[in-house]
Order: C-alpha cells, then structure tokens, then sequence
C-alpha cells in the first residue's frame, strides 16, 4: 500500500522486483498538456473545416489528429531527513538510489527467459538491441485518484547538494510522461472517472444556472 502522502511511478512487467519510484504526494509543479495536429492538405475536413450541423462536424475533424496527453513533474529528491536520523544507506549513497531507479526506468527492456523482461545492460539484448525485442518500460502512475498507464519519456536531474564523496543528497528532478492510451484497463478506468467527474461538473454548472434565473 503506497503511503497516501506519496505519489509513485511503479513498473508494469513481469520484472523481478519491479522498478518503484516514490515521490512527495505534492510536487513542485505538475504540468498537464493535450494537444491536437491539425494537418493540412487537400484531404477532406482540411479545406476550411467547414460545417453547419451537429450532425456535420465529424467531417470537419477529419484533419485533426489527437495526441496522447503528457505529464511534467517537476519534484525534489532530498536525503536531508534521513541523513538526520543517521540512516546508514543515506550517509553512504545519498540520493543516488532514486536516480538510478529512474535511469532504469528509461533504460531499453529486452524479453528475456520465461517471458521476463530485463534491462538490456544485462546482456538479454545481444547483436539484437535496436530490434523489436527491446522495449521502453511500461509505468504506472499512481498520484491521487488517478492510476495512470504511462512511458517516461524523459528525466532531467540538477543535483543540488553533496555528502564530502561527492555523492549527492538533493536534487531536483523534471520527469517527462506520456499517457499510454487505448485498450488497457488503467486508461478505460481513467476515462470512466472523467466521464463522471465531468457530468458532476456539467450538473453543478445547469444547476447553478437554472437558480440564477430565480
């Protein structure tokens, strides 16, 4: 059970232990972006995206193409605590463990023995290591009320402070996440509680409407 306080990306394989990362429940910033492509060309939909009826728009959208919603967390990774409390692992790697654990995290996965996956450091990728064999992690963000399938897309580390080895024990960290979307049971679920968190919204919005007109 992760610590309600904290939020985790945890990883989503047969991997042995599976990759976890825990953060601060309140992050720095978290930034959300979805974006749509508009192409152009002389494909239909694209001339003007012309329209009239309800019934017509599905033709103006065909030029448009929807991307993957993406995540950006900017959060701090601090041993300060630890290091007070005189944890023997702090005093001796810091932070290090953290960030290592999200290097693996956007380390290339090769299929390995019994359907495993393992890091291809480890030798499973061979002269195949930029085949299909090899793939990116699959996460699980867990943050609040959402569980969200997700890649990692990027990890961006400025480390801060130092223990006297030059080990670091804080850092701030940007991490870079795309939504997995499609047919998997974490992104329905999503969808599922958008849907219902936006008809409470919907109903709240006429409700408060219909009382402003009395």
């Amino acid at each position: 059970m992760i610590n309600p306080r904290k939020a985790a990306l945890v990883e989503y394989a047969l991997s042995l232990p599976p990759l976890v990362f825990l953060f601060d429940y309140n992050p720095q910033t978290l930034s959300r972006t979805r974006a749509i492509t508009l192409h152009t060309g002389n494909a239909l939909g694209t001339r003007g995206y012309d329209f009239t009826l309800p019934t017509e728009t599905a033709r103006a959208a065909l030029g448009v193409t929807v991307q993957p919603e993406t995540f950006s967390l900017d959060i701090l990774i601090d041993a300060s605590d630890r290091l007070q409390e005189g944890d023997s692992i702090a005093g001796t790697l810091g932070i290090e463990p953290e960030l290592d654990t999200l290097r693996q995290m956007v380390e290339p996965k090769s299929q390995g023995p019994l359907g495993l996956q393992m890091l291809s450091s480890l030798g499973m990728g061979g002269s195949r290591a930029f085949q299909r064999n090899q793939s990116a992690s699959v996460l699980l963000l867990v943050w609040g009320t959402h569980v969200l399938p997700v890649f990692l897309t990027s990890v961006r580390v400025d480390e801060k402070d130092f223990l006297p080895s030059l080990v670091p024990y804080r850092a701030n960290v940007t991490l870079g996440m795309q939504v997995i979307e499609g047919e998997n049971i974490f992104y329905k679920v999503e969808k599922i509680r958008q849907t219902v968190s936006a008809a409470i919204n919907t109903g709240r919005t006429v409700a408060s409407a219909i009382g402003g007109l009395f």
